[in-house]
């Protein structure tokens, strides 16, 4: 499914798609993606499904179909891929660009996030669980950038909190980073990745 513009993760789904978001431009020259960073949100704040995400993410966010619409509609923002509640994927931005997700941040020393890094929005809270369903298809995504990009290893996924400390809580306490770990290492070996 997803756009690396380097092959296929091999786990096509027929409710992922692609959907272009114009939210996006080119990498630095010479710099490939070596962070993947995961994000969560929701619209309204709080309340699933339907396709606001997608609006925001595209520039169609009408700020008059909810209260806090009008703060947010004029944003230009993107996430690489989307992760919905039911696991299905929509993928906003190709791999190999850069989409506008982390704002200020800092990794390691190095600031701008976005210049090198792959962003993963999962539908959900910082304090709701997330599904199953994502988390499986967060692992099998995941290792696909691995194997496309494989400067990202497992101590270079991190959350938007890490990188944006004390700005962004997100993808919160409710999200398993154990068992999501652990899960996509072994999936990695199971697969004869790692």
């Amino acid at each position: 499914m997803c756009n690396t513009g380097r092959g296929s993760d091999g786990d096509d789904k027929s409710n992922d798609k692609f959907v272009a978001s114009e939210f996006c431009d080119e990498r630095p020259k010479d710099v490939q993606p070596s962070v993947l960073v995961i994000h969560n949100i929701s619209l309204p704040p709080g309340q699933f499904g339907g396709g606001y995400i997608q609006d925001l993410f595209t520039g169609k966010l009408d700020p008059d179909a909810h209260p806090f619409f009008a703060e947010i509609a004029h944003l230009r923002v993107s996430a690489h891929c989307l992760i919905r509640r039911t696991g299905d994927i929509i993928q906003f931005v190709n791999f190999n660009q850069r989409a506008w997700h982390a704002g200020v941040s800092q990794f390691q020393g190095n600031a701008g996030c976005n210049d090198f890094s792959i962003g993963i929005e999962l539908e959900g809270t910082d304090i709701k669980p997330y599904t199953e369903e994502q988390y499986q298809r967060l692992v099998v995504l995941s290792s696909a950038i691995m194997d496309q990009y494989p400067e990202i290893t497992l101590g270079r996924i991190v959350g938007h909190n890490d990188i944006a400390f004390g700005r962004k809580t997100d993808p919160g306490v409710s999200f398993d980073w154990c068992q999501y770990r652990h899960r996509l290492y072994e999936y990695r070996k199971q697969n004869g990745l790692s």
